[in-house]
Formats: C-alpha cells, sequence, structure tokens
C-alpha cells in the first residue's frame, strides 16, 4: 500500500484514540446528541484499528518468511517459501479492507430512514405493487432486525397503497437502503386479466435519511398551511366523526404530507410536521450530491426518484437492477425480503467506483 494511504489511515487510528478520551469525558458524556455521533465513529474506526494490527503482524510474518527463504536450512527454507504466499494473500485482503475506511463517511448511513412508496402509472395494479413494496422491505427490516412504524398509509381501492410511508430505525439503515429510490417496475398478469396479458405498472420509492428530534430544522409557522379532515378508510364510528387526519403544505415548495392514521390530532400534526422535515432535508441533500455528482457519476445511478433503477418480471421470476446490469432468478424470494442479493452488490459496485476515484486522485 503506498505510503501516503498508509499515513492517512494511521491518522484515522490516532483519531480513534481521540474519540476513547472524549467517551470518557463527563461533558460529552452529558450531551446525549455527541456522544451518540462519537459513539457511532468510535465503533466504525474499531474495526480498522484491528485490520491495522493485523497488517502489522502480517508484515512482520512476511519480513521474517522471506528471510528464513533464504536460509540456509533447506527444510526451513522450504517451509518459509510455503508459507509466504498464504502471508501476502492475507496482506492484500487487508489492504482492500482498509481502503474502504478512505472512503468519504456519510454519517446518514447509521441513522434511521422515512420510506415513502407511492403507486405510478398501472392504476389499481400500482397500487397492489406499492403494497408488495412496502411489505418487502417492512420484511426485510424484520430479517435485520430494524424497528418499523407506519406513519401514513393511503389505501388502494382494490389492495394495496396509493401511498404509504414509514420509519425503519436501527443501525446502518440509510446505508442498506439508500440505493432503493427510484422508479420501480413490475410485469405481471394482473387478476383481473381474463386474457392472460401481461401489465407494466410501477411505483416509486423514496428512501430519505430520517431527521433526528435534536437536529430538526424550524419550520416556520406562517410558511405552513394545515387543514384537517376526516379519515377516511377502517375506523369505525370515530372516522365518521372526527376531524382528526392532518394536511400540511409547505408554501414555498409546494410539499403537501397528510397522517390520518392516529385518532388524535395532536398525534397525526407531530408526525406530518416529522416527515416534512426531513423531506425538506432530503431535498437540500439532493442539491448537494447533484453539485458532488458534476465531479463524480456514480455507477449506482443519480438517485433520482424519476429514474427507472429496477423491472420485477412475475412471469419468468426475474429481478434486474439496470444501474449495474444485474439479473437474479429469485423474485419470490426478494418480494419476501429476501433484499441482500441486490443491496450488496449494489455497494460493491459504489464503492469500487469511489476506489477508483480515490486512485486518480492520488495518482
Amino acid at each position: 500500500m503506498p505510503d501516503h494511504l498508509l499515513n492517512r489511515l494511521l491518522a484515522l487510528a490516532e483519531r480513534y484514540e481521540e474519540l476513547t478520551a472524549l467517551l470518557a469525558d463527563p461533558s460529552v458524556i452529558q450531551d446525549q446528541v455527541r456522544f451518540r455521533a462519537f459513539s457511532r465513529e468510535h465503533a466504525r474506526l474499531h474495526e480498522l484499528v484491528q485490520l491495522l494490527q493485523r497488517e502489522r503482524y502480517l508484515a512482520e510474518g512476511i519480513q521474517s518468511a522471506q528471510s528464513m527463504s533464504r536460509d540456509g536450512d533447506a527444510e526451513i527454507a522450504e517451509l518459509a517459501q510455503a508459507e509466504l504466499p498464504i502471508l501476502l494473500s492475507e496482506r492484500e485482503q487487508i489492504h482492500a479492507a482498509m481502503k474502504q475506511f478512505l472512503l468519504p463517511h456519510d454519517p446518514a448511513d447509521d441513522g434511521d430512514v422515512i420510506l415513502e412508496v407511492r403507486a405510478g402509472t398501472g392504476g389499481d395494479e400500482a397500487a397492489i405493487f406499492a403494497g408488495d413494496l412496502l411489505r418487502m422491505y417492512l420484511r426485510y427490516a424484520d430479517y435485520r432486525g430494524w424497528q418499523t412504524e407506519v406513519l401514513s398509509e393511503q389505501p388502494g381501492e382494490h389492495g394495496g397503497f396509493k401511498e404509504a410511508i414509514a420509519r425503519i430505525s436501527g443501525e446502518g439503515v440509510y446505508a442498506a437502503l439508500k440505493f432503493e429510490s427510484g422508479a420501480h417496475r413490475v410485469q405481471r398478469v394482473p387478476t383481473t386479466e381474463t386474457q392472460g396479458r401481461i401489465h407494466t405498472s410501477a411505483a416509486t420509492v423514496a428512501v430519505m435519511p430520517a431527521v433526528p428530534e435534536a437536529e430538526a430544522i424550524t419550520l416556520d409557522p406562517s410558511t405552513l398551511r394545515i387543514d384537517t379532515f376526516r379519515s377516511s378508510g377502517a375506523g369505525g364510528q370515530h372516522v365518521n366523526k372526527t376531524d382528526s387526519a392532518i394536511r400540511i403544505t409547505h408554501l414555498p415548495t409546494g410539499m403537501v404530507v397528510e397522517c390520518q392514521d392516529e385518532r388524535s390530532q395532536h398525534k397525526n400534526k407531530a408526525r406530518a410536521l416529522s416527515v416534512l422535515a426531513t423531506r425538506l432535508a432530503d431535498r437540500e441533500r439532493q442539491r448537494a450530491q447533484a453539485e458532488q455528482a458534476a465531479t463524480r457519476k456514480a455507477l449506482v445511478g443519480s438517485g433520482d426518484r424519476s429514474e427507472r433503477i429496477r423491472t420485477y418480471n412475475f412471469p419468468q421470476g426475474r429481478v434486474t437492477d439496470h444501474r449495474i446490469n444485474l439479473t437474479l432468478y429469485q423474485l419470490d424470494r426478494i418480494l419476501n425480503g429476501e433484499l441482500n442479493p441486490v443491496i450488496e452488490p449494489l455497494r460493491q459496485t459504489d464503492q469500487t467506483e469511489q476506489l477508483m476515484a480515490l486512485a486518480r486522485e492520488s495518482s
């Protein structure tokens, strides 16, 4: 590994020691926002420190094996020559793992997300597909041990959802799901189709980093229009008598958020404001990313939610991610929440592209 890259890694190891001291500082312990941020950074760098320790051990072993391979004792030299390729191979793997720590770390990767799924073109079938996607993500979250909460849902007339919003909480949620934003397309024969024709419909997914309460932007009340209305759908007599549903319009941007799942108007308002704050923060985040994309085009796509990213073909049992030309014949398993075969290649592709850009900058 080049010395300049190794020096950057050693600087990160020094940062690890600094964080160890900070986490024992009473003033940091009392500040829960800083303490959580430092704890996450410390945990992430702990792996690097272990890799550096292993790399030093391997370097010493390689030097020793090279020396013994030149030893006058033929038996010792033969053993050293047999061990040397094994040590060199492991060191290459360690170097590859350490390079990941040279990539810019997105603090949002560690946090929770707001997931929005909306039916697109295709009418009732699009709403049903949106419901399939929401269920897929919720099952994946369950598989990963994350917590989920459906914040808002607008059911379709024949099943599924016109729109659904959920919060997914846990370690590294955004890092896993951030490449899911975009247009998802489905090809299948609807149950109402009498002639067996395949229909194509679509749903849009938006994955946004959830904004912690302590960091939430303050919304100017004068920029908001808040309307109350009666909830639709299930809910019994209460729904018919109480205007508990909330619709908030952010006047400068035209963003609209509706929440009607809680019987309490106050709770619906709090949820809607939280989703609106997340959308506005994500809007600024996308603007910053668009500026960065001018200098680096990620292989996993632009993240534009109008961009078609994936097709789910039922007749062939096939899922295709168009950004990396990945095709898997595991449709049932993927829709059942087994998303790692799709997510991991996307993450690896993104890391590879960033490492290539890093190599170009260093050359």
